[in-house]
């Protein structure tokens, strides 16, 4: 076989969802892997469906997910136009719309709505125009003379009513359709334009693609395709088509779900690499059960003969967690700049940021956690003084208003506020007591954070906040627990 060639071919309707990133990036892998070319064509030929700035959503998704095209609009590999578009105003489609009329594979059609209403059918509940080949019959010169005329007309493929065409998917296998159950599909519509399907057809193999790769929606159109191939004479490339995404209800994602394209997903909190790396396992399981991949160990992995024909489960639970390993796994510089504006959200205050961007580093799974984790550095929440009750330290109001009044002013003596000089302190506090740390440590984090779960220890936060708000914080606390231990 000739060298890999596959291609990405959107059509500019908005943000790209899930399912279409995941055939982009499923088609770069097979190129990848193969050492092969991956080629962009943008897919306009539907115009009524064209959405202004679509086409720069498509090519910057690509550029931030990695998935750098060899060939397309703005690369030039000697198969362009690589806009349909441009290709239709070309003349490419017609052309060869009429190769096939003059092989009695396709033919003109004149009929006008209302008569192509009156063939409507129901099948499988659904309303549809099963065509009875009417144009088919008209001689030569009738034809000739209804486009001499301007009649209007659309070209259709001619299916034989008689046998069957076989279809083969690397992942489906064989599938084999009578062709009885084909209709003469519109191959030119009436404003000129081709359809997805022959414009597909033609564009694949004048641009050398070898593997088309696409969802499996189109798998009841691929022996329609089949048909056009051997009509032409042209060998048929690899079909992949990959299984339906469904979110946890096991319906299809749709763009109500809130992260079906990859925009939401980034505005959600998740990073670019983490969501390429789940997008490639909606579908595909590496043979050791690997689940973090960079893109570069993708290429190197991806095997599509291990793609499944079950439906896919987007997990926004599995994702979250897939992001947090990342964020870990993350520079601090990096980390730090992409945390910040959610940090200046949450907090107006001047602390350093660069430690508390530390502190939740590890402990968030997407960056809109970190609200929710330092408001407490804003302003002290309100809180139950049942929270100093904490079985593990064996604390109660009691014990935590002793040991807050007690450490008060020892705190406020406290030159060196440090992290590791405030530990030191209560350490000492804790070894003259002979008490275990966490009888000491658990009041006063309550104390500062009105939290029992935080980013960090009650020394740490104590640091950040300083020793004004923090003996603030803990004279509030010591009032409060007074009152309710009286």
């Amino acid at each position: 076989m000739s060298k890999v060639k596959t291609r990405f071919a959107p059509s500019p309707t908005g943000r790209m969802h899930v399912g279409n990133l995941r055939t982009a990036l499923y088609a770069y892998l097979i190129a990848k892997h193969e050492d092969g070319t991956f080629m962009l064509r943008i897919e306009d030929t539907d115009q009524e469906r064209y959405v202004e700035g679509a086409v720069e959503i498509i090519n910057r998704t690509l550029e931030k997910t990695g998935l750098i095209h060899d060939e397309g609009p703005d690369k030039d590999g000697g198969c362009g136009p690589y806009v349909q578009s441009e290709r239709q105003k070309a003349g490419i489609y017609m052309e060869y719309a009429k190769k096939l009329i003059e092989k009695g594979e396709a033919y003109y059609c004149f009929c006008d709505k209302e008569r192509l209403d009156s063939l409507k059918q129901e099948v499988a509940g659904k309303e549809i125009v099963v065509y009875d080949k009417h144009c088919l019959h008209l001689s030569k010169e009738e034809v000739e003379a209804k486009l001499a005329a301007g009649v209007p007309y659309v070209i259709r493929q001619n299916v034989p009513r008689e046998g069957t065409t076989r279809f083969v998917d690397e992942i489906y296998g064989v599938i084999e359709v009578p062709n009885a159950e084909l209709d003469d599909m519109i191959l030119i519509k009436s404003d000129g334009f081709p359809t997805y399907n022959f414009a597909n057809v033609v564009d694949d193999h004048l641009m050398g693609i070898t593997h088309v790769v696409r969802g499996n929606e189109y798998l009841s159109s691929a022996p329609k395709y089949n048909r056009l191939y051997d009509a032409f004479g042209w060998e048929v490339p690899v079909y992949v088509h990959c299984p339906l995404i469904t979110n946890e209800e096991h319906k299809k994602l749709s763009k109500r779900s809130g992260h079906s394209s990859y925009e939401d997903l980034l505005e959600q909190g998740f990073v670019s690499e983490a969501i390429v790396n789940y997008v490639a396992l909606l579908g595909w399981c590496p043979e050791d059960n690997q689940e973090i991949f960079s893109l570069e160990e993708l290429v190197k992995a991806f095997d599509y003969h291990h793609m499944s024909k079950s439906p896919a489960v987007f997990d926004v639970q599995k994702l979250r967690w897939m992001n947090g390993e990342y964020l870990k796994a993350m520079d601090d510089e990096v980390f730090y700049e992409m945390a910040l504006p959610y940090l200046k959200n949450a907090i107006s205050k001047d602390l350093d940021f660069r430690k508390i961007a530390q502190m939740v580093k590890t402990r968030i799974e997407v960056y809109p956690d970190i609200t929710e984790m330092v408001d407490f550095f804003e302003v002290l929440p309100e809180y139950e003084l049942s929270m100093y009750t904490h079985k593990k330290s064996k604390t109660t109001e009691q014990s935590c208003y002793e040991v807050l009044t007690e450490l008060l002013p020892v705190i406020e003596a406290q030159e060196n506020f440090t992290n590791d000089a405030l530990f030191d302190m209560l350490k000492a506090y804790v070894d003259e007591k002979g008490c275990k740390v966490n009888f000491v440590m658990w009041p006063i984090r309550v104390a500062v954070s009105g939290k029992q779960m935080t980013p960090a220890g009650a020394t740490e936060i104590m640091e950040i906040l300083g020793k004004e708000e923090s003996v603030a914080r803990i004279k509030k606390a010591i009032e409060r627990l007074g009152e309710a231990c009286r």
